[in-house]
């Protein structure tokens, strides 16, 4: 589980300053104020790492097959009229856990710049344990110093030192250190393990088809627009096993309780390898493509909670997205128990009211606490991206919030008031006009 997040010089972000990172974690905030790049720079990272060039320094995409986020180039990234070197840093720390006991914490710093044919390159990375850190800092002419902990004396220098895809030091550089280069390894396996496991599933869910061809597997991933989603419904209901009856069953039981439909159902057509799935609802079976949108849109949010691997990050941009208000709050208690149920973490950018007023509702029920879930609120100022840490006290309430996001509920409930006293009072009148 991720556990802190930096960026600088990122987008629009000067300097978040360190983010702490929760399993339920929560971005509220305004139209293009820097929500969004939190949740890219992750991604940045985790197609560096799935990259088939090891010696990449960081893949901006352009492979709409296997890239997450298309980033541009350097100016694209890099934040401009920052002053002093050009440069831009990411870094995280993590923790993985085993049935809810820690059993390895790490680090990962790094800083990015151009050399001189404009490409980006590491300048500076940074890989810690909890006891000790690897840095590696590139010189003059393409060439990297090694160094251990707090020690001004390098333990070697060269070109063959420079980083494999941002969290790997080379094997060169591994010779250099020794014993401790056993341990470098294992926390770049750590790291590497922490980004391979980030799911994301964006604001543009794919609609769905009225049927569809399954050919008997698995499907690996659900895709950033949840066009797996299927694939992963139909494998859950058609091979046989208590484990992969849990995603169907889990997506049935909370479309059940968002109101949305009793169960999902899914039906082979003829003897083809054709299927397709069904909706339940009010004694009506529908298929799931004459049925509402929000369905279609929540599925892959559903199934992506109960289809992801344990210990698993899963970054959701607009989760809530046409769902009614009742189905909206109560994806506010998915996130919390199945983060808990299944030790998934949640990293959720919404703008959802209802989202957040019902995970309000939970940290006053006492079902769960700031410390297991964080919201936080994005704004701009000026050309500056500013992160608010949402102040919530044990009743719920938010002692930090910042006026009229959500729309000035008690000045809406005054108008109205005065709108309708002036209403009564000039048909009081006109009563008075016609009796003289």
């Amino acid at each position: 589980m991720l556990s802190l997040l930096r960026l600088k010089n990122f987008k629009i972000w000067r300097d978040t300053s360190e983010i702490p990172m929760t399993p339920v974690t929560i971005l509220l905030g305004t139209n293009s104020s820097g929500k969004s790049s939190l949740i890219q720079s992750l991604l940045l990272l985790k197609q560096t790492i799935q990259s088939p060039d090891r010696t990449i320094h960081l893949n901006l995409g352009g492979d709409e097959v296997s890239d997450l986020f298309t980033f541009g180039d350097f100016h694209n990234i890099y934040r401009s009229g920052t002053k002093g070197k050009r440069a831009f840093e990411l870094a995280f720390q993590f923790e993985r856990q085993n049935m809810g006991e820690r059993v390895s914490q790490g680090g990962f710093r790094c800083i990015y710049g151009t050399d001189s044919r404009g490409a980006i390159v590491i300048r500076e990375l940074i890989l810690s344990s909890a006891e000790h850190h690897f840095r590696v800092k590139r010189s003059q002419r393409d060439a990297y110093a090694l160094y251990v902990d707090d020690e001004t004396q390098t333990r070697g220098k060269g070109r063959g030192f420079a980083p494999e895809r941002s969290i790997a030091f080379s094997s060169e550089a591994i010779r250099h250190l020794g014993q401790d280069g056993e341990l470098v390894e294992d926390i770049s396996l750590a790291i590497r393990r922490e980004l391979e496991g980030i799911v994301y599933l964006g604001p543009l869910r794919r609609k769905p088809e009225r049927d569809y061809v399954w050919n008997k597997s698995k499907p690996g991933e659900i895709g950033s627009d949840g066009h797996k989603a299927i694939d992963v419904l139909l494998s859950s209901a058609l091979i046989r096993g208590e484990e992969h009856r849990q995603v169907i069953d889990g997506v049935s039981e909370w479309l059940r309780r968002m109101d949305v439909a009793e169960k999902l159902e899914v039906r082979q057509l003829g003897g083809s390898n054709r299927y397709e799935v069904v909706v339940h609802r009010d004694g009506v079976v529908a298929n799931l493509r004459d049925v509402g949108i929000g369905v279609s849109q929540v599925l892959p949010v559903l199934a992506v909670a109960y289809f992801a691997q344990r210990g698993s990050t899963i970054i959701l941009e607009e989760p809530e997205i046409h769902l009614h208000p009742l189905a909206q709050s109560l994806l506010a208690e998915m996130f919390f128990y199945v983060s808990r149920e299944r030790e998934i973490q949640f990293l959720v950018e919404t703008h959802s009211e209802h989202l957040f007023r019902r995970m309000q509702t939970l940290i006053a029920q006492d079902e769960t606490d700031t410390n297991t879930c964080s919201m936080f609120f994005v704004e701009r100022d000026k050309s500056d991206a500013v992160l608010r840490p949402l102040d919530v006290d044990e009743f719920g309430a938010v002692r930090n919030w910042p006026p009229n996001f959500f729309g000035d509920s008690v000045g809406e409930a005054r108008a109205r008031a005065l709108a309708r006293a002036k209403a009564l009072a000039r048909g009081q009148r006109l009563k008075e006009i016609a009796h003289d």
